[in-house]
């Protein structure tokens, strides 16, 4: 029997406070393009609600989306409030080239608040940047030897978990 999965993401949807500070923080900053913004009117919940729906593209076709409700009433009722952690995050691949740019935007853009980091994984290079609803996004760039490194771990994968949940907690990265 064969397994069917995604077949990529769609998008990931998050509610926001300010539409074109966001806009301004996932276009200008980030580079992400503004491709569509959807303006309804739905029964959500029992009532009709009027909002706004932005959708920032990615190569593959995905997206971010973020959600504005006309109504503060509304707003506050869908707001989705962040238990502040490192560890919930969005990640996405992109070439060093790409991560640069995005560094050096940040730092023209003045963008203190947004908490820009960079972390060697030793698998990948990551800059870590908090956007203005306090949604935390990862921009990886893989190792050279990527396709190494994942074989590696596909092939491994469920006696790692195995041993790490009778206790062994040793690191099985050695590419740190």
């Amino acid at each position: 029997m064969s397994q069917s999965l995604p077949l990529r993401l769609h998008h990931h949807a998050w509610i926001t406070d300010d539409q074109e500070a966001n806009r301004r923080f996932y276009e200008d900053v980030i580079g992400l393009p503004l491709v569509a913004t959807w303006t309804e009117r739905e029964v959500l919940s029992g009532a009709e609600r009027a909002y706004s729906h932005a959708l920032y593209g990615l190569a593959d076709g995905s997206a971010l989306a973020f959600f504005q409700f006309a109504d503060p009433k509304d707003q506050e009722e869908f707001k989705t409030d962040i238990n502040a952690t490192p560890l919930r995050h969005i990640a996405f691949k992109v070439e060093a080239e790409t991560q640069d740019a995005m560094r050096e935007r940040i730092a023209a853009a003045g963008q203190a608040e947004t908490n820009a980091h960079v972390i060697d994984h030793g698998f990948c290079v990551s800059l870590y940047v908090t956007d203005p609803n306090g949604l935390i996004l990862e921009f990886a760039v893989d190792h050279p030897d990527v396709e190494k490194i994942d074989a590696e771990r596909r092939a491994t994968a469920h006696a790692d978990l195995a041993r790490w949940l009778a206790g062994d907690h040793t690191s099985n990265n050695h590419w740190r």
